[in-house]
């Protein structure tokens, strides 16, 4: 394996942002005053010509960035409403190219044959300028960037706009509380799905929903819904969005105070996508209230 090979596990909140949103979060009263770091991110993905590595829910990729590459896999993500943790194995590599030997001696790649791996190739790419924030909150610390580029899959483009909130150390739930502290004077939501998932399913023009049956299932069907829309522009999916909005909201196992909120989603999102910025600050409320009501105590 690589000497300098680091396996951590990634705990962060993802949310996609309005098209006044990275100004707005720029000029937060939480970021204003903080030193801020611009990188420009190149990122090639890789997988095997039918898939292999998005079947099994992993992302394979190569990051040019400040002159070095850094090769970075990273295995399914747990978690919803954006919310997330998954592993995450990253190393330097020399040349630009793909070391096979460091990725095949990971725990996770041992069923993996070395023909499978040798038939990796460029898949899609995402380009994008990241700016970086350092903030304590809430007794914990973390990043958050601001990532504005474009998805690269074959023929087809989508924008990326979105901000991140890593935990780098402490109690994950000073994410939430930092999202709704950023929510209250930027237009953002909830986004579900990867830069390595999005750019997947740009590149073969499908977009799958997970079904659904539970109120947090709903709104994670809602979220994903909204996030295809983002991509496709297909009507379809932003219908789905508006139905499984109320779906959640007529759900017979919502507590009231739930059901409120639930309700006042619907009213927030319009029939052309655009979303107020109640929008998401009532989606942040309703996952964190439904993620501490299913945490084992």
């Amino acid at each position: 394996m690589a000497k300098d090979s680091r396996n951590t596990r990634e705990v962060e909140l993802k949310l996609a942002l309005a098209e006044d949103g990275p100004e707005a979060l720029a000029t937060h009263t939480l970021l204003a005053s903080l030193p801020c770091r611009k990188q420009q991110l190149t990122n090639t993905y890789f997988d095997t010509p039918e898939g292999d590595l998005e079947g099994a829910r992993m992302a394979l990729r190569l990051r040019q960035v400040d002159g070095r590459t850094l090769q970075t896999l990273k295995t399914a993500g747990q978690g919803g409403g954006g919310m997330s943790e998954r592993g995450e194995w990253e190393w330097e590599v020399p040349g630009g190219q793909l070391d096979l030997d460091s990725l095949s001696a990971l725990p996770v790649m041992h069923d993996w044959k070395s023909a499978a791996l040798e038939r990796l190739a460029p898949r899609l790419q995402t380009n994008f300028t990241r700016t970086t924030w350092q903030l304590d909150a809430s007794g914990s610390s973390m990043e958050v960037a601001l990532d504005q580029g474009e998805i690269r899959a074959g023929s087809h483009r989508a924008s990326i706009r979105e901000a991140e909130l890593e935990l780098v150390a402490g109690n994950p739930q000073a994410l939430w509380t930092v999202a709704l502290s950023l929510a209250e004077t930027v237009r953002l939501r909830p986004a579900d799905m990867s830069k390595a998932a999005r750019g997947n399913a740009l590149l073969q023009q499908h977009w799958a929903l997970p079904e659904a049956v539970t109120p947090d299932q709903w709104l994670q069907r809602a979220i994903v819904a909204l996030d295809a829309y983002h991509d496709s522009t297909d009507g379809y999916f932003l219908r789905a969005a508006h139905d499984a909005l109320r779906e959640l909201a007529h759900h017979q196992a919502l507590h009231c105070k739930e059901r409120l909120l639930a309700e006042r989603l619907i009213s927030q999102l319009d029939d052309s996508g655009e979303f107020a910025a109640a929008f998401g600050q009532v989606a942040l409320k309703l996952w964190r209230h439904m993620a501490l009501e299913t945490t084992p105590t």
